[in-house]
């Protein structure tokens, strides 16, 4: 008998151990995608600074050409101020989605203005500009990628009792707006 309860015991402290390090792995890849998450957010929130660096310099060229343009430049000058000045992953995208739309009618008022649209540093600018909206579009991709992995882990079980009993939240996607999945309407 004393053989017999020395291998249950046996039996039991291995599955305790086996259950203790699977718990510590499964929390450790929990930190890992949070951390991931969190980076993925910073470079987000990278791109959409090197965008505001650039305003500026668009607004100035443009300012040059477009002196009675003034509402339009206001636009494009309080939404990067509201972008800036965003907090949480919701605001940032509202804010991103107004300051997209006013540079949408910044380079639409351009096209109204020959000389500067044939502007060398205007072309530079907004040659940047569209590169660093690339970069945009992709960071937001891959954030939302790793975001979509740690809420599969904190809402698929055993992760979801592990993301409970440690307090790991989910995380919310970077979203636009409705206006910016419409359809353009295109006239000839």
């Amino acid at each position: 008998m004393d053989i017999l309860l020395i291998i249950i015991l046996i039996i039991i402290v291995i599955v305790v151990i086996a259950l203790i390090l699977y718990v510590i792995s499964l929390y450790n890849s929990l930190v890992t995608m949070r951390n991931r998450v969190n980076n993925a957010w910073a470079q987000v929130d990278v791109q959409l600074k090197r965008r505001n660096d650039l305003i500026p310099n668009i607004v100035e060229t443009v300012k040059g050409y477009a002196a009675h343009e003034k509402s339009t430049l206001q636009e494009v000058t309080d939404a990067r101020t509201r972008i800036a000045n965003a907090g949480s992953v919701e605001e940032v995208a509202e804010a991103d989605n107004q300051l997209t739309g006013a540079l949408k009618t910044l380079f639409a008022v351009a096209e109204a203005y020959p000389d500067l649209k044939a502007n060398t540093n205007f072309i530079n600018l907004q040659e940047e500009l569209s590169e660093t909206e690339d970069k945009i579009a992709y960071a937001r991709q891959f954030y939302n990628d790793t975001v979509l992995k740690y809420n599969n882990t904190c809402q698929t079980f055993p992760g979801n009792v592990a993301a409970g009993l440690f307090h790991f939240d989910t995380s919310t996607f970077f979203k636009t707006n409705e206006e910016e999945k419409a359809v353009p309407k295109v006239q000839f």
